[in-house]
């Protein structure tokens, strides 16, 4: 699902007239505050739950260039969820469809009050029931990829 559109910022261009690759980052962490108000957590959300994501880990994959001012989109696929972490891969995609960026992350539930993961509260968990997931067989080619030098 298509969670999050934007354009490349001009101060996010570097010095190779492209998109740094710390802003590829930026867009993608603009794409889980994207998924956190669509599952309401939002800033209202989060004061009426005490209840926040934080982001464990991040596998990013940098695929083509993006220019300034060229119309991003930011997909979403839900690979898998317990209680209260969720396994989400991110795809970033200019306005001709091209991939630019992968983005997978593991993103931790935390209840601000004890700082400490908890499960998620039951409203959140509904709306995470109700988004599109993928069966591991359908996983998009990218997600569970390793880092190493093959030999």
């Amino acid at each position: 699902m298509k969670i999050l559109n934007t354009r490349v910022a001009p101060e996010w261009v570097d010095y190779n007239g492209h998109m740094n690759d710390a802003e590829y980052a930026r867009v993608f962490s603009l794409a889980v505050e994207a998924l956190m108000d669509h599952i309401g957590l939002d800033a209202a959300g989060r004061t009426r739950h005490g209840y926040t994501l934080y982001t464990l880990e991040t596998h990013l994959c940098y695929r083509r260039e993006a220019h300034e001012g060229q119309p991003l989109a930011v997909d979403l696929t839900l690979l898998d969820r317990d209680a209260k972490r969720l396994h989400v891969f991110f795809a970033l995609h200019d306005e001709e469809g091209n991939l630019l960026a992968t983005s997978e992350q593991m993103l931790m539930g935390m209840n601000q009050q004890s700082g400490r993961p908890d499960a998620f509260p039951a409203p959140v968990a509904e709306a995470l029931a109700a988004l599109p997931h993928a069966e591991t067989d359908a996983w998009p080619e990218l997600a569970g990829r390793t880092i190493a030098i093959r030999r």
